[in-house]
């Protein structure tokens, strides 16, 4: 089958695609909040004309999956991609996170992954760790305020919150000279608002105060670490920067100018970067 359903041991089910000869080496993609695997599509596409095996799920709570009111969490995120990974028996895999997605590659990759011996390698792109939380331990994140705002716009009006995100900050269509493109303005909207406010909720807790410095230092895979340099949701310095010197085989590429979602809007130049790194 092309696409499914894996149950996990609490009883969720988790959506996922598999596209592509089944021989082939699988590249695995995990996706930001508060998305789904769709937003994966100019990826997947590009590598299944690359001759590989695309995997992606819908995190639970999103998309397609059960909108689950509990485990709403890095843990179980985790354990959810290992379901997954395991119920398809994916072995020699590279695995891709964006944002909330690539702290769920850590936290997989080092609880799951590497222990079973599955993962060649690990990408992390725009992604939230080590923590973006400020914290007396972690003096250049963003302060709680900033995620409680979140919290109220998600509960006030979801719907015009998923409008104004991608609108604006996301996709750095509030810069000047930005080419906006409607379409993807209301993908992220359609995708957003297809998964379950409960878990997009708790999943701000979930990408903002979890402190993944271990996870990222037990790490062995060749790792690459992709960030733009402009991006407003999860600022380079206390992101990206932080996680290539935690790595024990990371190597860490910036971005001038390049937003949060600079994988929609400049794939034309990730998809070469991430097929070389995987072929490399």
């Amino acid at each position: 089958m092309s696409s499914g359903f894996v149950k996990t041991k609490d009883g969720t089910e988790i959506f996922y695609k598999d596209w592509g000869p089944k021989s082939a080496q699988p590249i695995v993609f995990h996706h930001g909040w508060p998305l789904s695997s769709d937003d994966w599509d100019n990826q997947m596409l590009f590598f299944l004309a690359n001759g590989y095996r695309v995997v992606a799920h819908d995190r639970r709570g999103h998309g397609r999956s059960s909108q689950v009111d509990a485990g709403n969490d890095m843990d179980h995120y985790a354990a959810d991609a290992s379901a997954v990974v395991e119920h398809l028996d994916l072995r020699n895999a590279v695995h891709i996170g964006h944002s909330t997605g690539g702290g769920e590659v850590a936290r997989y990759v080092a609880k799951f992954g590497q222990p079973q011996g599955r993962v060649a390698k690990a990408v992390l792109v725009s992604a939230v760790p080590p923590l973006m939380l400020k914290t007396a331990k972690n003096p250049g994140g963003l302060p709680i305020e900033v995620f409680d705002g979140l919290r109220k716009a998600l509960a006030d009006n979801r719907a015009q919150f998923y409008l104004d995100l991608p609108s604006g900050p996301f996709y750095g269509f509030n810069r000047p000279g930005a080419t906006i493109s409607q379409g993807v303005i209301q993908n992220w909207w359609r995708q957003g608002m297809i998964g379950g406010a409960k878990a997009q909720y708790d999943g701000i807790k979930a990408f903002s105060e979890t402190d993944q410095t271990e996870d990222l230092k037990a790490i062995t895979v060749p790792t690459l670490v992709l960030h733009g340099e402009d991006d407003q949701i999860v600022p380079i310095d206390d992101s990206g920067r932080l996680s290539v010197k935690l790595l024990k085989n990371g190597r860490l590429k910036t971005y001038p100018g390049y937003p949060h979602g600079m994988l929609t809007t400049h794939a034309d130049v990730l998809n070469p970067e991430l097929l070389a790194f995987v072929k490399g």
